[in-house]
């Protein structure tokens, strides 16, 4: 029904779309880390934080994690090697945790998904996702397939929150799951895995003379139990019991060791995970703004106390390069075109909060955007599309056709993030203004906008066909100038840059890094809509 509602709608708005054919599709690309015996850290140069890396029932790796407030919630990547990833799916298909996910009652940023796990249960054959939301409600989400369709399986009683947790399922198929920040708990699962028997704190930061612990993960080997955690920003520690309820001792496993990713900061949160050859590694993630939190892996050994030890390069730093885990598995480019030509978006599209779907339409060529909110202001703006960045030097280039837009309405492509600048077009009555605007800005305990921007360059001589390729062009290194320079062009060859770079922000409190947003909002009243005819992440 929304289909054909959608395409009425697009008829009656008289959208041009043999003025920008799209170009042809693109054929799948699939690329691997450069040499078969090694591998370079990062193994995925985008914002995948919080991981919880194990196999699957297929021998495969799976690997979940964090995206907060952009829906749909808890990324699932997969991999053959542990090194070359794909994006396959989310184990949250929609932010159903009340209005403000919907941007129709307050927001909900830095909200959502954060520091889950997800497992694979034998018995019945279910995946598991759990995580707790807003501080309060735990969400249990279960697919008999790791690509969907996943359902929410229960809600805990509010107050009962699994904060930084991790799933493991023992060998007699009990299911207990560690979490807490600064004082750790066990829970015990029912046997279906959807309630609470009972729960048992285990140790506290204090015990490591920590003022904080968080980020748990848990683990069976050789009849002992290990729980992984941090201390923020600096130390992994490793701590073992020969029962999921203790008593645990601890060891350190890295101490502020010097990331791999010039400029990042010390890795010490994430997953251990055994390889199919029997040996083990530590997938961790650096911060690395303002591209964000980014993968790193590296191998540890099994010593004598029946402890991990890590394997440092020769300076005692993360290594850049080590040998690798597998023979490389090749997989789908993160780099590519989108023509949007199916008619639903792949998992690598995330929208700004939970959608209003009923103002989009994918397929025929492209993704119209009708406008879904009458604001001022972006980050209250419904229906904003993101796409991640990837490297150091990212390159997004959108082809868009605006021939439907309505007075007031407001549509661009982003460097988004809480400190937000874009180039776009405004119209303002038969006014069409190509604008970039720098300088959004929310501030950073309630999230409220502080600042609409401001415009720092125009042109007002547009084509005709209102068609347009509009690009962002960014210096996401740690280490670099932050720069994000914006370019148009009217024929896809020649690309002009408009306005001064603007300096992207690198504070962690967002959490998450810069992406590529593109957006289209109404300033007046509803009605306008635009066509993204295809995107190049590059």
């Amino acid at each position: 029904m929304r289909w054909a509602v959608l395409v009425y709608g697009l008829l009656q708005a008289g959208l041009a779309w043999s003025m920008a054919a799209p170009p042809s599709k693109q054929p799948a690309t699939h690329s691997v880390h450069e040499r078969a015996d090694t591998f370079r850290n990062p193994v995925i140069y985008e914002d995948f934080a919080d991981n919880d890396v194990s196999v699957g029932p297929d021998g495969l790796y799976y690997f979940s994690a964090s995206n907060m407030h952009y829906s749909p919630g808890a990324p699932i990547l997969k991999s053959g090697d542990l090194v070359n990833w794909e994006f396959i799916g989310h184990s949250v298909p929609s932010l159903d945790f009340g209005e403000k996910y919907n941007l129709t009652n307050g927001h909900a940023y830095r909200g959502g998904t954060w520091a889950s796990t997800m497992r694979y249960r034998e018995s019945n054959g279910l995946w598991y996702w759990i995580g707790c939301v807003d501080f309060w409600y735990t969400y249990v989400y279960t697919a008999k397939d790791v690509t969907g369709p996943w359902t929410r399986a229960a809600v805990l009683p509010g107050g009962t929150c699994y904060y930084d947790c991790g799933l493991l399922i023992d060998d007699d198929d009990t299911m207990y799951v560690v979490y807490g920040a600064t004082d750790v708990s066990v829970a015990q699962l029912s046997e279906d895995g959807l309630s609470q028997v009972q729960t048992k704190h285990v140790f506290s930061a204090s015990d490591v003379g920590k003022d904080g612990i968080e980020g748990n993960r848990m683990y069976k080997k050789d009849g002992f139990y290990y729980i992984l955690d941090d201390h923020p920003g600096d130390i992994t520690y490793v701590w073992k019991s020969d029962s999921p309820w203790g008593p645990y001792e601890s060891k350190i496993l890295v101490n502020a060791i010097k990331s791999p990713v010039p400029g990042g900061g010390a890795p010490h949160q994430g997953s251990l995970i055994q390889a199919s050859t029997g040996d083990w590694y530590y997938m961790s993630f650096t911060w690395a703004y303002p591209n964000g939190r980014i993968p790193v892996l590296a191998p540890i050994k099994w010593e004598d106390d029946g402890f991990p030890s890590f394997v440092a390069d020769e300076a005692g730093a993360w290594g850049l390069s080590y040998a690798a885990p597998l023979p490389p598995k090749s997989v789908q480019a993160w780099t590519r075109t989108y023509t949007f030509e199916e008619e639903t978006l792949g998992p690598e599209w995330e929208w700004n909060h939970n959608p209003d779907e009923t103002k989009y339409l994918v397929g025929i060529g492209g993704v119209a955007l009708y406008t879904a909110t009458v604001t001022n202001d972006l980050y209250a703006a419904r229906n904003t599309l993101t796409h991640r960045i990837h490297g150091e030097f990212p390159v997004g280039t959108l082809i868009v056709n605006y021939d439907s837009m309505a007075d007031g309405d407001r549509f661009g492509l982003a460097a988004f993030r809480d400190r937000t600048a874009y180039i776009g077009v405004h119209r303002d009555g038969d006014k069409y203004t190509l604008a970039v605007v720098h300088n959004i800005t929310q501030e950073e305990s309630a999230w409220n906008t502080t600042s609409n921007g401001t415009i720092v360059a125009t042109v007002t001589e547009l084509p005709v066909d209102k068609t347009l390729w509009l690009r962002a062009s960014l210096d996401a290194r740690a280490s670099g100038t932050f720069a994000a320079n914006f370019s148009y062009s009217i024929d896809g060859q020649e690309y002009i840059q408009l306005g001064e770079p603007y300096t992207m922000y690198t504070n962690w409190a967002y959490f998450m890094g810069y992406r590529f947003g593109i957006f289209n909002y109404a300033t007046k009243e509803l009605g306008g809509l635009i066509r993204a005819i295809s995107f190049t992440s590059a």
